[in-house]
């Protein structure tokens, strides 16, 4: 099928998007990657009268460590996240989920901020952000305003974002020495969206866990965080134990939903499987 009609905008400033969204009101959408809004708008699930397609806009690309903080432009690829030697010497949990999203054609077409505006919980962004304690900022008709991953994230393809407002940056804590993350997915097939998916990072300090982060995908009606497995891991060695102690309470935090990939007791399963790979993995990479 094709897209209904639509009127085409692709302003070169943020403040001309801004201003766009604020003219058409919530006959309008923003154009990203194209990778999800353009499939639904050709099966007709979505019928927007006005794209707004943010490509010209310069200044929301871009990957660069200022200020303590990673920041990430909304519209940069996936793909330039997965080749960033950056990123992958000092947020490996990053590099790790752009390498296992979908294909080559959509790494390279897919944004970040594209990603975690649709908000699908099967989707492989969410988790690490989530982890690794990030927040987004984002702009709109009443200003610039911040949300924390969490925050951002509502329900199945729904987050807090407002309407007339766009999603501009991925702002992500710099980690300090003794810090390793790692994402780990179980697929089909290669390029299919998760069955299930853990997304890690943690911090020692002086032998002991100073910080945790545990992000699940997939098994929920949004990106979950484990917040008791996380808890458990603080104070600890990073033992075999305390690994284990920590995939199983990931596990219980799940709520999958039974579908054609499994069962829900086969993916809260796979849940602690996959967080005890990331935790070991991740560990690794901190140097225990």
């Amino acid at each position: 099928m094709i897209p209904g009609q639509f009127e085409y905008h692709a302003p070169s400033t943020l403040d001309e998007a801004l201003a766009l969204l604020a003219e058409h009101g919530s006959d309008a959408r923003v154009l990203a990657g194209g990778q999800s809004l353009i499939p639904l708008m050709k099966l007709r699930l979505a019928s927007p009268g006005v794209l707004v397609d943010l490509n010209g806009v310069g200044s929301l690309s871009g990957i660069e460590e200022a200020a303590g903080q990673l920041r990430i432009g909304a519209m940069t690829r996936h793909s330039a996240l997965e080749r960033s030697e950056l990123i992958a010497s000092r947020y490996p949990l990053i590099a790790d989920a752009a390498a296992v999203i979908a294909d080559p054609l959509v790494r390279n077409r897919g944004t970040t901020g594209g990603s975690l505006a649709h908000a699908d919980p099967a989707g492989d962004r969410g988790s690490g952000m989530t982890a690794l304690g990030a927040e987004g900022g984002v702009a709109g008709p009443g200003g610039e305003r911040t949300l924390s991953i969490d925050e951002l994230l509502l329900d199945p393809f729904m987050t807090t974002l407002d309407e007339g407002e766009i999603l501009t940056e991925v702002r992500v804590p710099q980690p300090t020495d003794g810090s390793g993350g790692a994402y780990e997915k179980l697929e089909r097939k290669v390029g299919d969206f998760a069955t299930a998916a853990v997304a890690v990072q943690i911090t020692r300090s002086n032998g002991s866990c100073s910080a945790a982060g545990i992000g699940l995908t997939a098994v929920g009606p949004t990106t979950i965080r484990a917040s008791e497995a996380e808890d458990s891991l603080l104070g600890s060695s990073l033992d075999e134990e305390a690994l284990r102690t920590a995939a199983e309470l990931a596990a219980a935090a799940s709520d999958p939903a039974a579908d054609l990939r499994g069962s829900e007791e086969y993916k809260r399963d796979m849940v602690r499987v996959l967080t005890l790979r990331a935790l070991r993995r991740a560990v690794e990479r901190a140097g225990g």
